[in-house]
């Protein structure tokens, strides 16, 4: 039993201290002189209160805003089924070498355009998640400074 107590205050502190610094990047100044231990757990209860407030955990907000962006494979594959589109329509038209290098240019136009509006979601995604992100910081300011920190 000792060890399973020994092993929640371990991850209680690691919890307390981790999650809320590295999701604000804040400063946090104990104004009414409390101690470390105390400024840890009361960190971890605001983490705790702001997340439930906001419906926002920033470890998980954090982690999806570094997804990586769309790659161009969807260029080239568009362009393939461009090619082989338009080499359909010149073997019907008596030309297919033409109607590939057609269809081809026509698919890589649209799989650039396709990767471009990709690029344009991701984009708002992140605006997004930063908004949400912003609104879990004032809650979670709002806590501590209400258990007397100074928070910057």
């Amino acid at each position: 039993m000792k060890r399973i107590v020994c092993f929640g205050c371990i991850l209680f502190v690691t919890l307390g201290t981790t999650i809320p610094v590295l999701a604000q990047n804040l400063i946090i100044y104990p104004a009414k002189g409390q101690s470390q231990e105390q400024m840890e757990k009361d960190k971890f209860d605001c983490y705790s209160w702001a997340k439930q407030q906001t419906g926002v955990d920033p470890m998980v907000a954090s982690a999806a805003s570094q997804q990586p962006a769309g790659s161009q494979g969807s260029t080239v594959r568009g362009a393939a089924r461009g090619a082989a589109v338009g080499a359909g329509i010149g073997a019907i038209a008596g030309d297919a070498g033409k109607g590939a290098a057609v269809g081809a240019a026509f698919g890589g136009l649209r799989g650039h355009r396709q990767r471009r509006e990709a690029e344009q979601v991701q984009q708002q995604q992140v605006s997004q998640t930063n908004q949400r992100i912003s609104e879990y910081n004032r809650a979670y300011g709002a806590c501590l400074e209400a258990k007397g920190y100074t928070v910057k």
